[in-house]
């Protein structure tokens, strides 16, 4: 019930107020059935902005970090999230990967729409980074097809690190459903499961026009990251 409050009364039009985003390729999301929607991930907003534009629910693997914030504050940040129609992932350790493929089949055994962001975090920088296989998994698994989005302008919305989005132009781009049942029972074959995660990164990235890294948005942050200190402390020459 709070979902669809949240949609049609009380989130939902103060989005499509302040970004009036333009749709492209809405006729491609089926009117019933299971499918996932595999979309670029640029801000903390397209978590939201897609679900107002859909005529159907969606849920989302999300990261366990919104669920388990300290005191009343993230308390309130959890019941919002699980609302909204976000399922926690716990993205740390090796069972990670295993607990979102588990959810995400739970959410397409119901014949509902499954949303995955396949670079498994935010671009920190606007590209588009390379695509866990997990999609992959999922989609030969349930035997649905994937459905390609791109979110243009939401970088630009509310980068990392901002809190209240600026105004800016956002377009959200649908593109035609992927279909991977020629690969059938090929779920534990890992040069498959990386061609049928690269073709999905390929159509996500016709939608978004983005420049592409052939590198997980993950490794790329940590290296950055581990830069920076090197420039903020270097390290003293050995004497």
């Amino acid at each position: 019930m709070f979902y669809y409050l949240l949609k049609y009364v009380i989130l939902g039009p103060l989005l499509r107020l302040t970004f009036r985003p333009r749709i492209e390729g809405l006729d491609n999301i089926p009117e019933s059935g299971a499918a996932i929607i595999a979309g670029n991930h640029l801000s903390f907003a397209d978590h939201f902005l897609m679900p107002a534009v859909l005529k159907r629910r969606i849920t989302f693997l999300a990261k366990a970090e919104y669920f388990t914030g300290p005191g009343i504050r993230g308390r309130l940040t959890a019941t919002f999230f699980r609302s909204a129609g976000q399922i926690p992932v716990d993205r740390s350790g090796k069972e990670a990967g295993q607990a979102a493929i588990r959810e995400g089949l739970g959410v397409l055994s119901k014949d509902e729409l499954l949303g995955i962001y396949p670079e498994g975090t935010r671009s920190h920088d606007g590209r588009l980074y390379k695509g866990k296989v997990g999609v992959a998994v999922m989609a030969l698994k349930a035997q649905v097809p994937v459905i390609p989005c791109a979110m243009i302008g939401t970088f630009e919305a509310q980068p990392p690190g901002k809190v209240i989005p600026k105004v800016h132009p956002v377009t959200i781009r649908f593109g035609k459903p992927l279909d991977f049942s020629r690969y059938e029972g090929m779920e534990n074959e890992k040069a498959i499961l990386r061609a049928i995660t690269d073709e999905i990164m390929y159509a996500i990235l016709m939608l978004s026009e983005q420049e592409y890294v052939d590198q997980y948005a993950a490794v790329a942050k940590a290296a950055e990251a581990a830069a920076a200190k090197e420039r903020k402390f270097p390290r003293l020459p050995l004497s």
